[in-house]
Order: C-alpha cells, then sequence, then structure tokens
C-alpha cells in the first residue's frame, strides 16, 4: 500500500497537464473573445499615443498586461478595445479625448496588420479567426462620450463602436452610474431618464450593443427591459459572491437569462474577492456562480487588463487564459460550454443585435432638453427657446432705444 503513496503526485502533474492541453486543443480553433482591455488608455499614460515610440513597441511592450506575445499565447482571437475618458473630462473635452482614442485603436491596427484585424461585426470577427489575427473592436467606455447627443453617438457608430457602456463611475445626464447603489453619487434619472431611454433604441436600430457593466441597478433593469436586443456586461462579476456594486445581483442574473443576454467577467481582485488578493479559482467561482444562475449561455470573459492595478494569482496577464480554461474543464464543463464562454456566447449576442439593427427606420431626432445638460461653457444652438446671437442683438438694441430716444431729445 505503501509503495503507491509516490504516484499521487505524479497522477496529479499528469491531470493537470491533460487540462492544459485540453484547453489549448480547444482554442487553437475557438480563441477567447475578451470583453475588455485598457490597452489603448495605457498608450496615453505612458507614450502620449505616440505609437512611434521604439518603446511602444507592442512586440516588445514591457509594464503591461498586454503585448502581442502575450496575446498570441493567451490565445486571444478577438478584443473589445476599450475607448475610454475619465469622468473628469464630462462636459469638457470628452468628445475629442474619445476620437483620439478610436483613433490609436485604428492605428493599432494599420501598424501591426499581420496581428490585427480591425472589424465590426460578428463576420468580421470570425474572418479574424480563419486569419489568424486578433479581431480588433471598439468598446466605448462611458455614455459620456457622446456628450448627450444622438448625433455624436451615430458618428462613434461610424467610426466603428459596436458597444457603448452607459455610464462609466459617474451619471451622465441621462443615465445613473453604480456609485448610486454605494451611496457615493445621488440618482439623477432613478435609472434612465427619456432622453436615456432614446439612447438605448438609438443602439438598437443602429446595431451597437448596449454594456450595463458600471451602471446602477436601476440603469441595468431599464435598459434589460427596453433593448430589444440581448445587453452585455463587457466586464462585471457575481454580486453574490463579491458584494461590489460593480458585480451583477442575482435578480439581474435572471433578467439576463430571461433576455438570453451576457456577463464577461471581470479579473479585478477587488471585484472577484473584494479585497487585494484573488486567485484564478475564484475567478472560475464566478464563473460557475453566472454559468448556475444563468445559465452557460450567459458567461464570457471581460478581463479588464491594462485598466485594473491588482490580478489574480494565475491571471497575471493575457497569456494566462488558457489556465483559466483548464480549471474550468477541471470543473466538468463542457466542451460546448467552454466554447460559448469562449467565444460563442459573444458572437450569438452579436448577431441578435445586428438582426435587430434597421438602418431604414429614422432615426432618434428629439435632443436632449436643454435644462437636463450640464456645464456652464455650453452654447445653445438648435434649441428653439434659447435666442441666437443675432436675437441676442436685436434685444439688445431694442433694450436701449428708450435711452437712445431720451438722449436725442436732450
Amino acid at each position: 500500500m505503501w509503495t503507491g503513496w509516490w504516484l499521487w503526485p505524479l497522477v496529479a502533474v499528469c491531470t493537470a497537464d491533460f487540462f492544459r492541453d485540453e484547453a489549448e486543443r480547444i482554442m487553437r480553433d475557438t480563441p477567447v473573445i475578451d470583453g475588455h482591455n485598457d490597452l489603448p488608455w495605457k498608450l496615453l499614460e505612458m507614450f502620449s499615443n505616440r505609437l512611434q515610440d521604439e518603446r511602444a513597441n507592442l512586440s516588445t511592450l514591457a509594464g503591461t498586461h498586454t503585448n502581442i506575445p502575450k496575446l498570441r499565447a493567451g490565445f486571444v482571437g478577438g478584443q473589445f478595445w476599450s475607448v475610454y475618458t475619465p469622468c473628469d473630462t464630462q462636459n469638457k473635452d470628452t468628445v475629442r479625448r474619445t476620437l483620439e482614442q478610436i483613433d490609436v485603436v485604428q492605428r493599432m491596427c494599420q501598424m501591426y496588420p499581420d496581428t490585427f484585424l480591425c472589424v465590426s461585426s460578428s463576420e468580421g470577427i470570425r474572418n479574424a479567426f480563419r486569419e489568424g489575427k486578433v479581431a480588433s473592436l471598439i468598446g466605448v467606455e462611458g455614455g459620456h462620450s457622446i456628450d448627450s447627443s444622438l448625433g455624436v453617438l451615430r458618428a462613434l457608430y461610424q467610426l466603428g463602436m459596436r458597444y457603448l457602456t452607459l455610464t462609466h463611475s459617474c451619471n451622465t445626464p441621462w443615465a445613473d452610474n453604480w456609485l448610486v447603489d454605494t451611496g457615493d453619487s445621488d440618482a439623477h434619472s432613478q435609472g434612465l431618464s427619456p432622453f436615456g431611454q432614446r439612447v438605448v433604441k438609438e443602439l438598437n436600430r443602429l446595431g451597437v450593443m448596449i454594456d450595463l457593466a458600471h451602471v446602477s441597478v436601476a440603469t441595468m433593469k431599464d435598459a434589460l427591459r427596453l433593448s430589444r436586443a440581448p445587453v452585455i456586461f463587457s466586464h462585471s462579476s457575481a454580486y453574490s459572491l463579491c458584494t461590489s456594486r460593480r458585480n451583477v445581483p442575482d435578480d439581474v442574473l435572471q433578467l439576463v437569462k430571461e433576455r438570453e443576454s451576457l456577463v464577461m467577467v471581470n479579473f479585478y481582485n477587488n471585484y472577484v474577492s473584494c479585497t487585494n488578493e484573488a486567485t484564478l479559482f475564484q475567478v472560475a467561482d464566478h464563473l460557475d456562480h453566472i454559468k448556475n444562475v444563468a445559465g452557460a449561455g450567459a458567461v464570457g470573459f471581460g478581463g479588464d487588463f491594462d485598466g485594473v492595478s491588482r490580478l489574480p494569482e494565475g491571471l497575471e496577464d493575457v497569456s494566462k487564459y488558457p489556465d483559466l480554461i483548464a480549471e474550468l474543464l477541471r470543473r466538468n464543463w463542457t466542451e460546448a460550454e467552454v466554447r460559448g464562454a469562449l467565444a460563442g456566447n459573444l458572437l450569438r449576442v452579436f448577431e441578435a443585435v445586428e438582426k435587430v439593427r434597421d438602418l431604414t427606420q429614422a432615426p432618434e431626432e428629439e435632443p436632449i432638453p436643454l435644462d437636463e445638460l450640464e456645464g456652464s461653457c455650453r452654447t445653445q444652438y438648435g434649441y428653439s427657446g434659447a435666442p441666437s446671437l443675432y436675437h441676442q442683438q436685436g434685444l439688445l438694441l431694442a433694450s436701449l432705444a428708450p435711452l437712445l430716444l431720451c438722449l436725442w431729445f436732450l
């Protein structure tokens, strides 16, 4: 009996190798589509978006969670690059900043055509898979990037935006963010305002995915009920396992199931374990929980690489995805469930959003009410109640007329 004990470590090693090998086999033809990566913002912080700086070479880039060798090692075949502008740009230069970050993503594709293929459709993702490239898509992280303008929203769609996160960690004039649920922000719209509802309808019309990461629970429920297409949470985890309000509670997961929507699990330690430390196994727990509550079709990955300061042990960068897939296989996920989480679920949602798209339908045109806009530097052109400069000059002359008349008689 004692002679058999030495076999157990060997069996464990061989079993681990088996699951890792199986993960790589599956990922060779079903690579992972990650819902959220902040490398474009990191390139702004590190190099002021100067991609030709030799230190910014994505083949050798150091000090980041993401570079080309790491993407290849992690079998990343699709990436929604986050086009992010901080909340302090709201009512200031957010549109300019958003355009600059879109430009970074597009230049990444131009500079590294053997690695990245910029696409804007589900079929484009499949084409990139066939070519062995990383399908590169644009997700705009924060509704403040449209500056409360349906025209800006449509322009961003033309530039390639294929999901819009309705808020970041700040309210917009038309949607409430997750800090409302912590008490750190006041509720402004009680979810979605009437204009916020028009934003959702316009996103449906265009075929842009609605992203509910960062929004309040009321906003989640409003959008899930209003949208004619499935929605996504591009980088959120399960509230039942970590009670951060950035995560998705079980009653919302039930709505996710009903609406055939998708939660792409975030790897940030504080949203995984609610502490500064976390492990790969705890991330797998979140995936298990979402699968158990909302179904295997509701599970995806949104690592938030290069957007967070702390990542779980075993998931230190994008190269570690095969280890996470191996753990799911070890937990008896079927191959079909794994392939769905890797790519199939996102592709299903994207295709459903594209099916709802109707560019022949008249666009939403009613602007946000003037009194709901914020920011003291705004002009008021286009609002019928707002006098034009010419009209203001006329009013000034009219008000001066009695005084001029008095001066004439003097």
